[in-house]
């Protein structure tokens, strides 16, 4: 199914200096800087098919990671999933503390 432009938060871990330099180019042509190794895309369904081939095509899949996180539609601000190509996308343990007074 077929939708409107989506907004990706997509962040990288790229292990060689090399691949990391052909992700960066990569990148600076589907979406917006936004920190070392993290850009800001708005991307139809056939540019992010396109980005997800080329970056596969240029990592290593046994040592980077490209995480992909979605922010909805341009206007919206839900978020409704992460996936990443690459090494397994792994959760932080989340730890409550409770501090009294």
């Amino acid at each position: 199914m077929t939708h409107g432009p989506r907004v990706w938060l997509v962040c990288y871990d790229v292990a060689d200096d090399k691949r990391l330099r052909r992700v960066y180019r990569t990148m600076r042509g589907y979406g917006d800087h936004l920190q070392y190794s993290v850009f800001r895309c708005q991307l139809s369904d056939l540019q992010l098919a396109r980005l997800k081939d080329k970056l596969v095509q240029t990592i290593k899949p046994s040592e980077d990671q490209v995480m992909f996180v979605p922010l909805g539609a341009p206007e919206s601000r839900a978020a409704q999933g992460m996936f990443a190509l690459g090494l397994p996308l792994t959760h932080p343990e989340r730890v409550v503390r409770v501090i009294g007074p």
